[in-house]
């Protein structure tokens, strides 16, 4: 699991989180509006978008081990291409497809790690959560890469990041080879599982994805404009580390509570460490702010593929994961775009982060109305 984590290390920490600290230096540079600077990532998360559409395809035919790889690949690649240029229409083509490789790393990272699972059965939320937490990884090598690289300029950065997906991939292969490609096959004549079940937990889930990236997209500009600069690194290292620690902070609670009752809990955490900022610049807050959401916010996507195993059966976790992949990176498209054009109003930054917490708020409520789902078989096993 741990191996597996650099996929989401790569995909989330390096490709959609770390622009979180070029930003202040390329917005500067670049002369970018807080508009400019959300559609960035709101590219990001259409690539995403895109990549979570084809995934179930693509792996039907290349298998999940393939998909993974390819996907770390094109990724890493995009992020070494982010140097190159200070134009923004291709950095926002770039940083679509980093996205598109980031979903596809997600989504066939997140059937791998829920096969693996299989063999320990009392402890999957939280070899679960080792996986997602792997974003956690990422942020806490941007906290320690990236700040002496940004001194000297944005490029430096962006080759960086691609560098260290490339390095992520290698170390990735060999636990990708004792891995199965597939998981078990749909019975023969099997008609394709429904996923109304699972109506309110998407509906809260897409609330979480266009709450929780505005905050991430964000946040360290509101820093630098608050006069916390220096927090900054310090900051995005907690923040990181809590990500790494969230499996165990709510591994009994998600696998115990019944219906999306964890999911809930976490997303109410979230709106609390969104809105700690606004109500007081003070380090103590900001900080607090940040552990908040770095022990959440991996934590509601971890949930996601815990309630997958439970309500579905093994051969169609591949497609509900990646619908809840899909109804994240809509989620994702709206909120940094949504929250840069209140940032240009005259409401600033304070408006748009507001506007976050409340749509994390909307979503914990959501959550609570997810019935209890009974384990499938497959998933049992």
């Amino acid at each position: 699991m741990l191996a597996l984590s650099l996929g989401g290390a790569v995909a989330l920490g390096f490709a959609r989180f770390a622009y979180a600290l070029l930003l202040p230096v390329m917005r500067a540079d670049l002369g970018w509006s807080f508009t400019l600077s959300g559609a960035m990532n709101a590219a990001n998360a259409l690539g995403y978008l895109l990549g979570a559409l084809s995934a179930t395809t693509l792996i039907g035919r290349a298998g999940l081990r393939r998909v993974f790889q390819a996907g770390m690949g094109l990724t890493a690649l995009s992020l070494l291409a982010c140097a190159a240029t200070p134009s923004s229409v291709p950095l926002l083509l770039l940083r679509l497809l980093a996205g598109v490789g980031g979903a596809l790393v997600f989504i066939s990272g997140g059937g791998l790690a829920a096969l693996a699972a299989r063999a320990h059965p009392q402890r999957s939320a939280t070899l679960l959560g080792v996986f997602y937490g792997g974003s956690g990884i990422g942020i806490l090598l941007t906290a320690a890469l990236l700040p002496p690289l940004l001194e000297v300029g944005w490029r430096g950065a962006w080759v960086a990041l691609g560098l260290a997906s490339v390095a992520c991939l290698l170390l990735t292969l060999r636990t990708l080879g004792r891995l199965p490609e597939r998981g078990q096959a749909a019975p023969a004549g099997h008609t394709r599982e429904s996923l109304r079940p699972l109506r309110w937990a998407f509906a809260a889930y897409a609330c979480f994805g266009v709450g929780y990236i505005a905050y991430m997209t964000f946040i360290v500009a509101f820093l630098r404009a608050a006069g916390a600069g220096g927090l900054v690194t310090v900051f995005w290292a907690l923040l990181g580390a809590c990500v790494v620690l969230s499996a165990f902070v709510w591994g009994p609670l998600a696998a115990r509570a019944p219906g999306a009752r964890a999911m809930s809990a976490q997303m109410l955490t979230l709106a609390l460490g969104a809105v700690l900022p606004l109500l007081s610049t003070h380090p103590a807050a900001l900080l607090l702010s940040g552990t908040l959401f770095g022990l959440s916010f991996l934590a509601v996507v971890t949930f996601t593929t815990i309630l997958t195993r439970r309500a579905l059966p093994e051969h169609a976790w591949a497609r509900g994961i990646a619908a809840f992949t899909i109804i994240f990176a809509l989620g994702q498209v709206g909120g940094p775009l949504l929250t840069g054009l209140l940032a240009d109003s005259a409401g600033g930054l304070r408006l748009g982060l507001g506007v976050s917490a409340g749509v994390l708020l909307l979503g914990a409520g959501l959550a609570l109305a997810q019935r209890s789902a009974a384990p499938s078989l497959s998933a049992a096993r």
